[in-house]
């Protein structure tokens, strides 16, 4: 498992909390993560809410994962991304991938109109 402290995950664990979490739909770079063949795949990035007790912490990533078993990923809010793989070289291209996508989303949403 590797873990990253971008500002990209930062703000949109925060932004989407409330939702619980966001898709990544579209982009050919999803095809990037293992078992993607379509950039027409729909990625669950799951949030969690950041926690110093890191017994309660690894309980509901435990959960989560448990109930999102073809997640790649997740956020902790106002923290970073989780992401791992089968070896060192797949969990270091999810991060990569991860990482383009997450600040495509987030450009993405600060060109949406705001009414």
């Amino acid at each position: 498992m590797l873990h990253t402290h971008s500002v990209w995950s930062t703000i949109l664990s925060d932004y989407h909390l409330g939702h619980g979490g966001f898709f990544i739909e579209g982009y050919e770079m999803l095809k990037g993560l293992k078992g993607v063949t379509t950039h027409e795949h729909r990625e669950w990035v799951p949030i969690l809410e950041n926690s110093q007790d890191m017994r309660a912490l690894a309980a509901e990533t435990q959960k989560t994962i448990e109930q999102n078993p073809e997640i790649h990923g997740f956020l902790i809010r106002r923290h970073g991304l989780y992401t791992w793989g089968q070896d060192l070289a797949e969990a270091a291209r999810h991060v990569e991938i991860f990482e383009f996508l997450l600040e495509s989303v987030g450009r993405r949403q600060m060109m949406e109109p705001q009414y």
